[in-house]
């Protein structure tokens, strides 16, 4: 972090910037678990709606 002071005296702080890096592609592996993840979510918010329906 650094600190610069204009002419009235306010201190103005500057964090840092992190380095940039490209991404790299999921791997099969990591596919295949973003895909089971992803039923998960579905199943998931699949059953609150209909629980949510049924006590309404």
């Amino acid at each position: 972090m650094y600190t610069t002071i204009n002419e009235e005296g306010i201190l103005n702080n500057y964090a840092t910037e992190p380095e940039m890096y490209f991404a790299e592609y999921p791997s099969p592996e990591q596919q295949g678990r973003y895909a089971l993840q992803g039923g998960l979510a579905v199943l998931f918010v699949t059953t609150l709606v209909l629980i949510g329906l049924g006590v309404s």
